[in-house]
């Protein structure tokens, strides 16, 4: 089975991203179709990349920087849950990406956005373009969560309409598709 990592980028304190996180967690788990695992960015708590050498070189001096790259080695596909700061993805997200360089490659990535009346979707393109650099393939399809707050009832659960769990199933399906792809490249690399 493939090994799915979602990646929740929040990290402040009163952040709302681990429940969306924890949806599209649950619902990639019911799907059965993944080995998944959730890494919160809040909970793995990277400081600034403080790495002595270029990422490329993968000569981590800190044991930081060796457990999340056995996190990312291992994925064969990825699913990045991020909010919209400044119209733009959280920097704890972008440092996260930067530690590493070769363990992010040929492997596809869905995006679960939410914020404001945008729903996050400029900070997902945003992360889309960044994706890229580190020859990440980000999905066409996904999931994208307008005024999200009113997707959290009054026991502070996160509960999406058919809508969005249509967007999911699509998304997650996709993903799968593109990860039997890649781990060809990848494994050609």
């Amino acid at each position: 089975m493939f090994k799915l990592k979602i990646i929740s980028s929040t990290v402040r304190p009163g952040r709302k991203g681990p429940l969306v996180a924890g949806w599209i967690t649950e619902l990639a788990k019911l799907k059965g179709i993944f080995d998944v695992e959730l890494l919160d960015l809040g909970e793995i708590n990277l400081p600034m990349m403080n790495e002595e050498h270029h990422p490329s070189q993968k000569k981590y001096a800190h044991e930081h920087t060796k457990q999340w790259s056995a996190k990312i080695e291992e994925a064969d596909a990825f699913i990045f849950v991020t909010a919209e700061y400044n119209f733009n993805y959280p920097a704890p997200l972008r440092n996260a990406l930067e530690y590493l360089v070769q363990e992010w490659a040929y492997k596809p990535a869905g995006i679960v956005s939410y914020g404001g009346i945008s729903a996050g979707t400029r900070a997902a393109n945003a992360l889309k373009g960044d994706l890229a650099t580190f020859k990440v393939v980000p999905l066409t399809e996904a999931v994208n969560f307008s005024m999200f707050t009113q997707n959290i009832n009054e026991h502070g659960e996160f509960h999406a309409n058919e809508v969005s769990h249509k967007a999911a199933e699509v998304m997650l399906t996709q993903l799968l598709r593109w990860t039997k792809g890649l781990k060809a490249i990848k494994e050609d690399s």
